[in-house]
């Protein structure tokens, strides 16, 4: 691997900049390049988000643009139309709005005097999403992406919906926005004309979960920006990175296998965070990499990166089921193509109580869950920080059909995605299966390794959802998040089978009993068989870390989460807090405050009891300049609708100065 990263130019910082679009707005943008760019021009690099690069992502975007820059870039650190200060109110994500000014963004840095014309975008999460569906509208100057933690689809492999159920992470992402959105621009930048500015933000931004619960299949609304819908959109070579810990990595197998572009990735262990951060550990060299693929595309230099294989993963191996893990042990691996030639799928047949290599014979197994299954599933998106990932699985699968393996007699590992084809029946019109599998520890512990849902209206198609045939057999197909995992000698493979999995998704209108049908239902695991080119495959760079922001902390931040059950009100919850502490960013005096509460409330024998709230304050304050908000969103439901509703509230000082609700009933959909 050629270090092309050793030499470096001195950096300049341009703490705001203006980007003028066509329509007169103007797009917020901090700048790192070389300090002899004028004299010597560079590519550009953007990245593209609404999470205010004054404070809100200023720690983290410390620890990437200056080192790249430091390496023969211009890096553009853009606020959305609406966020930071930025003109506007932002009032959905990816709206061809956003599309198009990012599209002009691009050509605006393109024809600066110290860039050369060839930009790149680079994005974790949401810069991740849009940068694949900026590309997909080929704007001439972008040359190449670098995709983090992101989806081609944002219907059936998102935050808000998994395999036709609603996720309440839906709920969690639409409130952290809410409050988000709340923030106004700083007036050290744009002057007395914040507080206009605010208020057009406060009034305008809306209310964004009443729409996404008005689109409970895959519609119009959710192909939009799906750059599933055609990869072949997507002219530029990509880079696409995420995490097993994440909620995203099923999108980099279909980007491999559906973009025609030269393409890389890499899936690691990590949450949602780019990898030189990694939680959990080990973090590697992602910014060395990353100023080789952008020699490589946007410098034309032979860096030797597209050399290795198409496909890094980290095959992971053996992991106690405890919600936060430092580190997580395993080993890196190289795939040529994708799909794999290598990888075969193993067919087990589910029997009673077996997993098993031949079929037995056909038995009719039924289950009823209690409706708070799942309360040891963690969260469905973590970022590694928090107490965030699945715990111990013995007492979710207390309530789930459990199907088991023999102990291993020699090491297995699997990569892809897990797929259980199950032949079953459900007494009620709308239902949802749930499918976890797990690996048993010989001392009985039991960690959750990958998991699926499918609402079984969406059987046939998630554009049209047909009602179940209450007592009518139906073959369905289950596909479980993809994985990397390895399978010590000693240890089980248990797949569960639930009616129900709170609180990552919501909950069916009825109590559902389902019928499973051994001997004629079957798991096929992606089984990687051992490759002596691993172990001659290049290493990753160490991870490096650019100095960090000038912080000074005035109180410490917390995330804790617990599961109480309330056995005189008959009641499972679990609750979130996730407290940011307070600090200043010592360079421009701001203080910054936030903190989020979440809970989800159920109770085992009765669906409609279900209840997600989230609250959030924020602050921020400076010379006696004191700003604050409060938001609160409710959802419950009843068999035929959900019910939403919420509130908020800012205050300049002490004094109120907006405050808004909402209540809405929306009705279900085969939901």
């Amino acid at each position: 691997m050629a270090d092309t990263t050793s030499h470096t130019r001195r950096v300049h910082e341009i703490a705001n900049e203006w980007v003028p679009l066509a329509d007169g707005t103007r797009l917020a943008a901090r700048i790192w390049l070389p300090e002899d760019a004028a004299a010597d021009p560079v590519p550009g690099v953007i990245e593209y988000i609404p999470y205010r690069k004054r404070d809100g992502t200023a720690p983290r975007d410390a620890l990437i643009h200056p080192y790249v820059a430091a390496h023969g870039y211009a890096c553009v650190r853009v606020d959305i139309r609406g966020s930071g200060e930025s003109d506007g109110a932002l009032t959905d994500e990816y709206l061809p709005s956003e599309l198009s000014d990012g599209c002009e963004a691009i050509q605006w840095i393109a024809r600066q005097p110290w860039c050369t014309g060839a930009v790149g975008i680079i994005g974790n999460s949401w810069g991740g999403f849009n940068g694949l569906q900026i590309a997909a509208l080929r704007p001439p100057a972008l040359k190449a992406v670098i995709t983090s933690c992101s989806t081609d689809d944002r219907y059936a492999d998102d935050i808000h919906w998994m395999g036709g159920c609603l996720l309440n992470d839906n709920m969690k992402w639409a409130s952290t926005m809410f409050a988000h959105n709340t923030r106004p621009p700083d007036p050290a930048i744009v002057g007395t004309a914040w507080r206009d500015m605010w208020m057009q933000r406060l009034d305008g931004s809306g209310l964004w979960i009443d729409t996404w619960l008005r689109h409970q299949r895959r519609d119009a609304f959710w192909k939009h920006g799906s750059v599933c819908e055609d990869f072949s959109a997507i002219q530029c070579p990509v880079f696409a990175v995420g995490g097993w810990n994440d909620g995203y990595s099923n999108a980099i197998p279909r980007l491999l296998a559906g973009l025609e572009v030269p393409r890389l990735a890499w899936i690691g262990q990590w949450a949602h965070r780019y990898p030189h951060m990694a939680a959990p550990g080990p973090a590697v060299g992602f910014l060395q990499e990353a100023v080789r693929w952008w020699d490589h595309w946007l410098k034309g230099r032979d860096t030797g990166m597209m050399n290795g294989p198409m496909l890094r993963a980290y095959i992971q191996d053996y992991m106690p089921p405890l919600a936060r893990l430092d580190n997580v042990d395993g080993r890196w691996v190289g795939e040529s193509t994708w799909p794999s030639l290598r990888i075969r799928m193993q067919r087990l047949h589910l029997n009673i109580g077996k997993l098993e290599a031949s079929a037995g014979r056909e038995t009719a197994l039924t289950i009823c869950s209690p409706e708070d299954v799942g309360l040891a599933s963690g969260k469905w998106c973590g970022h590694g920080l928090g107490p965030d990932l699945p715990t111990d699985q013995r007492q979710d699968d207390a309530g789930s059909l459990v199907f088991e393996t023999a102990p291993q007699e020699q090491r297995l590992e699997l990569l892809g995605a897990p797929v259980a084809e199950l032949e079953l029946a459900a007494d009620r019109p709308v239902a949802m299966v749930a499918v976890r599998l797990n690996d048993v520890a010989p001392d009985g512990a039991v960690t959750r390794l990958t998991y699926g849902l499918l609402n079984l209206t969406h059987r046939k198609s998630h554009e049209f959802p047909e009602a179940v045939t209450p007592g009518k057999r139906m073959r369905v197909r289950v596909q479980l998040n993809d994985i990397g995992q390895a399978i010590r000698p000693g240890h089980r493979l248990r797949l569960a089978v639930s009616t129900t999995y709170w609180p990552i998704a919501w909950s069916m209108p009825e109590r559902v009993t389902l019928t499973i049908y051994t001997g004629a239902s079957s798991l096929d695991l992606p089984v990687r068989p051992p490759d002596p080119g691993d172990e001659r495959m290049t290493a990753l760079p160490p991870a490096v870390l650019p100095p960090a922001l000038k912080m000074t902390t005035l109180k410490e931040a917390s995330d804790g989460r617990a599961i109480i059950r309330d056995v005189g009100r008959g009641e499972s919850k679990v609750t979130h807090h996730e407290d940011a502490g307070t600090r200043r960013i010592d360079e421009i005096g701001l203080t910054l405050q936030a903190r989020a509460d979440a809970s989800y409330a159920i109770r085992p024998d009765d669906p409609t009891s279900a209840r997600a709230e989230v609250g959030w304050t924020v602050g921020m304050q400076r010379d006696g300049w004191h700003i604050s908000s409060r938001t609160n969103t409710v959802l419950t439901s009843t068999r035929t609708d959900f019910r939403l509703r919420a509130s908020l509230d800012a205050f300049e000082g002490d004094r109120r100065v907006f405050s808004r609700s909402w209540d809405s009933t929306i009705p279900r959909d085969h939901l």
